[in-house]
């Protein structure tokens, strides 16, 4: 059984969503879906997408588990965001929050160091 994953983030301001989402995610949308709509392919068949959906902004909580943690937020750190939360788990585990302008929370969460 094929499956496929996406996972909506609803934006009050399109624009700006897309300039900070590709600044998050380091690329330009993978499509548009519309003119309110856009979507980023995080791996196959893994995606994320804004969407102009005024009221109901700021609710999203999503995490991205990655291979290559420390390298990720430093690459996002390049491109002028920082996380709003850094956190270490008793288990090791590392999570980095960021907030987009509408209050949307996107972590990085990665294994522990070896």
């Amino acid at each position: 059984m094929a499956l496929d994953l996406f996972a909506g983030i609803p934006v009050k301001d399109y624009a700006a969503a897309l300039d900070w989402y590709e600044r998050l995610l380091g690329s330009p949308p993978t499509f548009v879906a519309s003119d309110t709509e856009s979507v980023w392919e995080l791996a196959e068949h893994r995606y994320v997408y804004v969407e102009l959906r005024p009221g109901h902004a700021g609710h999203a909580m999503h995490t991205v588990f990655v291979d290559d943690f420390e390298a990720r937020v430093a690459g996002i750190a390049a491109r002028g965001l920082r996380p709003a939360q850094r956190t270490t788990y008793a288990n090791g585990v590392r999570k980095a929050v960021y907030r987009d302008p509408d209050g949307n929370e996107i972590g990085i969460g990665g294994a522990p160091p070896e």
